[in-house]
């Protein structure tokens, strides 16, 4: 057998289990967040958008 060569008669021997059971997937309610989220960005409005105005007239230089 070669580098990245396989033997083929292994192929038939592969055991699959595909008895899946929906006991057996994730628990997706561990991870649920009822509580709240704050920012604080620490500029006003008219500071961002003059900021994004400064950005995009960089790109178009």
């Amino acid at each position: 057998m070669g580098f990245g060569s396989y033997d083929e008669s292994e192929q038939d021997t592969q055991n699959i289990d595909a008895d899946i059971d929906a006991d057996d997937g994730v628990a997706t309610d561990e991870t649920d967040h009822d509580g709240d989220i704050e920012y604080e960005i620490g500029a006003s409005n008219d500071e961002l958008i003059d900021r994004l105005q400064d950005i995009k007239d960089g790109e178009a230089n």
